[in-house]
């Protein structure tokens, strides 16, 4: 990011001379209220912003969480809320065999080749253990193991096949009492009566062919049924996280204010000691003895942002990340001199851009009986691959849209979105161009727009695949977590099956993402580094505000969330 010799940068240097105070430039002409002052100021209601806010009111601070949306919860309470800390209780309790030299082995592999620091590999393994204990004791939150979610890369050194990741256990909504209503809601809603986790999604999909998948939905509309019976609003995955976390901030009397957006941040004789906010109307400036924690999310509903970092095609239309994501912290952080890193990455995944809000496309494109062409009607990518690395070379290939087909025999046995086995899509998507249908193959290219000899020759290559077992091509189901979302009831290879059942149809796929992944570069304390490397003083950031410890990269389930968690936590500690 190259910065500008403005006449701002010559205030900033007469102020840590003189003890001037500075603001940026969108405070210039505003009205002030009266000053309140904190220790802390947390600006974001996510789960790196109410981690950091309950581990600062612990240790004796007086803590205030300002969040400019109207809900509190951000992306983590639309989110699964898995989440990614190695040797943490939770999964050493469930007997996973996992230890600080694997997690290390292992993180190292996957983040090194980014150029992450292996002091900030460190700080995120030393201290994510204790942040999961932490707000285990501090909050009503608890965990489960996602017992089988593959690390991302098990075959790597230290990688766990059994999976590392974790996720909310079942936490009752009436704790929040009014507050309740103020939770951001779910980007897909859990079935009506039914309580299901994260991990039980994958035999959710597979419910009308599997026993077990059979046996997982029975036993949702049974935990509903139990928790209704005791009187519990029950809530799961991003719902639990986000809910259980502000339970925890009212236990601890710590206030959240909504609707208050950051504007600027308060600057004195070079160091951060506050901020200023839009409350009721009116510009409020919030002091901050301590220091200002940024975890305001990421940049993904800002078309500039976007449009300035990110490589084309990109947009606002594509993402799932939380509406009120804009860049603020990221703004704030650049006009006092921050640093930042990876600004054109983000948590990608292949995405189909139906009416409304993109479908995130996780299981689909891994269960056997689907294909991923370019617009030439080649195959260009291991399908079952981790969703951010598809993106990547969707990207590297210019492979945007690509189209994911599939047969009538995959419909007729896995659910798509929330979409029935066996039921035709929405009238909706096909209207919006999201998904194309024919009873040949060579109709079907025509409707995708691609070469059908190419076509035809691709899907005649892709089902010897399928018969023999073997992707000669991609290699799809040579790694464990390749098979995660697949039917295991499809033999040899339960990634891969012909397709050869009319109709045929084919979904558009384009590179969406949870969030941006780039922000405010950060030290091992989560202190905010300016362009020259210095720390700059009082400002820190956790989440997608700052630079991400898994770099290009995602070592698993929960990637996103687990260490933006732990770095809330290091913000708070070393304030």
């Amino acid at each position: 990011m190259s910065q500008h010799p403005t006449r701002r940068a010559l205030l900033r240097g007469t102020a840590a001379a003189t003890g001037l105070v500075i603001f940026g430039e969108g405070a210039a002409n505003a009205q002030t209220g009266a000053a309140q002052e904190f220790d802390v100021v947390v600006i974001g209601a996510g789960a790196a912003g109410m981690v950091a806010a309950l581990t600062a009111a612990k240790r004796g601070l007086s803590t205030l969480v300002v969040e400019k949306a109207a809900k509190f919860g951000g992306s983590a309470a639309r989110s699964g809320a898995g989440i990614w800390v190695p040797g943490n209780e939770t999964i050493l309790a469930a007997g996973v065999p996992d230890t600080p030299a694997k997690a290390a082995a292992y993180l190292s592999a996957v983040v090194s080749p980014s150029g992450v620091p292996a002091a900030k590999q460190a700080a995120f393994l030393a201290a994510g253990p204790a942040m999961i204990s932490f707000v285990v004791r501090h909050s009503p939150l608890r965990f489960r193991w996602m017992e089988g979610y593959s690390d991302y890369y098990p075959e790597l050194p230290g990688g766990m096949p059994g999976g590392r990741s974790i996720e909310p256990d079942l936490f009752d909504g009436n704790l929040l009492g009014p507050e309740l209503a103020n939770l951001n809601p779910a980007y897909i809603p859990v079935p009506a009566g039914e309580v299901i986790f994260s991990a039980d999604y994958k035999w959710l999909n597979l419910a009308l062919v599997n026993a077990k998948g059979a046996a997982v939905a029975l036993e949702g509309a049974a935990r509903w049924a139990a928790a209704k019976a005791r009187g519990v609003e029950p809530l799961t995955m991003g719902q639990a996280l986000a809910g259980a976390l502000r339970a925890g901030l009212a236990q601890a009397g710590v206030p959240v204010w909504l609707n208050t957006p950051l504007t600027d941040l308060r600057v004195e004789a070079g160091r951060v000691t506050g901020a200023l906010v839009s409350r009721n109307g009116a510009q409020t400036l919030l002091r901050a003895r301590r220091g200002v924690i940024l975890a305001s999310g990421g940049f993904e509903h800002d078309g500039a942002m976007r449009t300035q970092y990110q490589e084309q095609p990109i947009g606002t239309d594509w993402t799932v990340g939380a509406d009120s994501n804009t860049g603020d912290g990221h703004r704030a952080g650049l006009q006092v001199g921050a640093a930042v890193e990876f600004m054109d990455d983000a948590w990608w995944g292949p995405s189909i851009p139906v009416p409304g809000e993109p479908y995130f496309c996780l299981a689909e494109r891994t269960l056997p009986g689907s294909l991923i062409v370019n617009q030439a009607g080649r195959r260009f990518v291991n399908e079952a691959a981790p969703y951010s690395d598809v993106v990547h070379v969707m990207y590297a290939q210019d492979a945007i849209p690509a189209w994911l087909v599939i047969d009538q025999n995959y419909r007729n046995r896995y659910l798509f979105k929330d979409i029935p086995p066996t039921l035709d899509f929405p009238g909706s998507w096909y209207a919006a161009g999201a998904v194309v249908k024919s009873w040949t193959w060579n109709g079907l290219a025509a409707k995708m727009g691609v070469p059908a000899s190419a076509f035809t020759s691709t899907l005649l290559r892709f089902n010897t695949f399928a018969f023999n077992g073997r992707d000669l091509d991609f290699r799809r189901g040579d790694s464990v977590y390749d098979h995660y979302f697949t039917d295991p009831a499809v033999a040899p290879n339960s990634c891969l099956a012909p397709l050869l059942l009319p109709p045929f149809y084919a979904l558009k796929i384009v590179p969406g993402d949870l969030g941006t992944k780039g922000g405010l570069a950060t030290d091992v304390h989560a202190r905010v580094l300016s362009t020259s490397g210095a720390v700059i003083p009082g400002l820190y950031a956790a989440g997608n505000a700052s630079s991400p410890l898994m770099g290009r990269s995602y070592a698993g389930a929960g990637s996103t969330l687990g260490p933006a968690m732990t770095f809330g936590h290091i913000a708070a500690n070393h304030v």
